[in-house]
């Protein structure tokens, strides 16, 4: 089911009637209202795949009962152990099993040997990359006696399958959501309007944006070889606006929605394309998965309390784990590789934490300093980007090549692109009004805040697109 469906748009006010007008009075009721609306949420995709959640849930709860209960170290070791192999062994088994198999069969080849080993026709599931790491981060962080385990079998899988962000994320700690499971819910008119306010701007990012861009990219990366220098580079900054406004824009509508229901999620996004530097990206790029990176992979590795050469091999780690979490194609492989270069730099250095506040602080533009830093790390994100999207290393690599040897100032193909253009233009403003604020959409000013509502609306019914509904990009991964 999908956020911009006709189907969403009923499913939505059934579930927040009966939510807080029927079972408001009970918080086990509550919950599990939540738990069975989200099965149905993630059922209406396919239905067989419930069971596949549903075990991964049985799984955790037994398992941080047991971490729970058990002191000896060896045991509790144990009991981890299942816990990851359980879990990353699906998410091996349905997203990477044919990429490794086609690999080792391509490397046999290269030696001369064959060997006969057939693909599998997998369904990859909805959202089982987010569920997978959400569910992992419960087990580590009840081992490590960070969190105790909860008891309450319905809150817990309301926790897991929370259908705000189940199949997209934010990828939620549960030490951030799942206490709110335990704590009775009032209906807070302020958090309801926060959250129908990030709604309305998550639905133009994604309708608007992302959904108008696609059109444009999949036309330019799908002949790419007959086009023009500055068709190119508008492909890559469409893509580079495409991915932004699909996955920000589902995490707005997710903690909006989430909002509606008295949970608050974490930001997953903070305008990353005002970013000064590649490290100051990734800060406010997909936070929650580059946090949980950091957290359960970088800092378990050293991080930055090792060696030059160690953080070095730490770093490389990250990105491509990073990468590779998001498909299995050595695209991915490559694009997490690059930006682990982009990111070297800066800690061996000693500057990836040099920019923690927001760009022009205080002001209303940007210095000249500041402005070349960005443009120059939306370049090179762009760059990476165009590995994101090509469907192969050999593609992305002649993508950049022919940049590079075409590219000559045509006005045509900026003159056929103009509305994408101006789309993405009037969306940077209200970026950039809203750089240092959690709501782009905010205004002091009544008349100023309705005035960005009719706005918004106005350019959603005219410029959106809703004849066939596109998937998330984030929902493959």
């Amino acid at each position: 089911m999908l956020f911009n469906s006709l189907d969403f748009t009923v499913f939505l006010p059934i579930v927040f009637v009966l939510y807080w007008f029927v079972v408001n009075k009970n918080l086990k009721h509550q919950n599990i209202l939540i738990a069975f609306a989200s099965y149905v949420f993630y059922g209406w995709w396919d239905w067989r795949f419930l069971a596949l959640i549903l075990f991964s849930t049985l799984v955790d709860y037994v398992i941080g009962v047991s971490l729970g209960r058990e002191h000896n170290l060896y045991k509790r070791k144990i009991l981890l152990w299942v816990s990851v192999l359980v879990n990353l062994g699906f998410l091996g088994f349905f997203k990477y099993y044919n990429f490794f198999l086609d690999n080792f069969k391509s490397a046999f080849t290269f030696f001369g040997s064959e060997i006969n080993a057939n693909s599998l026709n997998i369904i990859l599931p909805v959202g089982i990359s987010f569920y997978t790491f959400q569910t992992l981060s419960y087990t580590i962080d009840v081992y490590k006696r960070q969190l105790e385990p909860t008891k309450d079998f319905i809150s817990f899988a309301a926790f897991v399958s929370f259908f705000p962000q189940l199949v997209a994320g934010p990828i939620e700690r549960a030490t951030n959501l799942l206490p709110q499971f335990n704590i009775k819910r009032k209906f807070n008119y302020t958090q309801g309007v926060d959250g129908m306010r990030l709604i309305l701007w998550g639905m133009f990012k994604k309708v608007v944006i992302a959904d108008n861009c696609a059109f444009a990219v999949n036309d330019i990366f799908a002949n790419y070889g007959t086009a023009s220098g500055m068709e190119l580079i508008l492909g890559a900054i469409f893509f580079a606006f495409q991915i932004y406004g699909d996955f920000s824009g589902y995490s707005d509508m997710a903690i909006g929605t989430a909002k509606l229901f008295g949970f608050d999620l974490m930001i997953n996004f903070r305008t990353p394309y005002f970013s000064r530097d590649i490290a100051e990206f990734w800060r406010r790029w997909h936070i929650s998965l580059s946090t949980w990176f950091r957290d359960y992979v970088y800092i378990p590795l050293g991080g930055s309390r090792v060696s030059k050469n160690r953080g070095v091999i730490n770093i490389f780690v990250v990105f491509m784990l990073s990468g590779f979490w998001h498909g299995a194609n050595w695209t991915f492989v490559v694009w997490g590789s690059l930006n682990a270069l982009y990111f070297l730099p800066l800690l061996l250095s000693g500057r990836n934490r040099k920019d923690l506040g927001s760009v022009a602080e205080g002001r209303t533009l940007p210095n000249f300093k500041e402005l070349v830093q960005m443009v120059l790390t939306f370049s090179f994100t762009c760059l990476a980007w165009v590995f994101f999207r090509s469907d192969t290393v050999a593609d992305a690599i002649n993508y950049i090549f022919r940049i590079f040897v075409f590219t000559s100032f045509n006005t045509s193909a900026l003159l056929s692109h103009a509305k994408i253009i101006t789309l993405i233009s009037i969306f940077l403003l209200f970026e950039w009004r809203g750089r240092a604020d959690r709501f782009p959409l905010y205004f002091k000013n009544s008349i100023l805040r309705r005035l960005s509502y009719a706005t918004i609306l106005l350019l959603i019914v005219f410029f959106g697109l809703y004849i066939s509904p596109n998937s998330f990009i984030y929902f493959q991964f």
